[in-house]
């Protein structure tokens, strides 16, 4: 299983990006996806999460700002990033925990950087 992360990039302050997080291989189902960041210097930390039923739960300084979506039929999850300030800076992490034929574990994607600057 891989996960592919994708959307990262440079914009100004106010302004979005959209991520996606793209699973592949032998997959059954996937339970939760979401995304972390870290930032220089700094601890990683949970920016959005979500349920196989669309549950979303957010840290607390992007919500209003940032949406996660999921469409299952692809194995995909998206983060809506609006109203990007620089403290946004960071590398962005996919994470998903994939169940295969037998088991289930937690899977992540190489980090996309988002940087956010004037």
């Amino acid at each position: 299983v891989q996960l592919q992360a994708s959307g990262g990039g440079l914009v100004q302050p106010g302004g979005s990006l959209r991520l996606s997080c793209a699973a592949s291989g032998t997959i059954s189902s996937i339970d939760t996806m979401g995304w972390y960041r870290q930032a220089p210097g700094k601890q990683r930390e949970l920016v959005a999460i979500i349920t196989t039923g669309g549950s979303p739960r957010y840290l607390d300084s992007v919500k209003g700002r940032f949406t996660i979506s999921r469409d299952n039929a692809k194995n995909t999850a998206y983060l809506q990033m609006n109203s990007l300030q620089p403290e946004d800076t960071a590398v962005y992490s996919c994470y998903a925990f994939v169940w295969a034929v037998m088991s289930g574990r937690d899977y992540w994607g190489k980090g996309t950087l988002v940087t956010v600057s004037s």
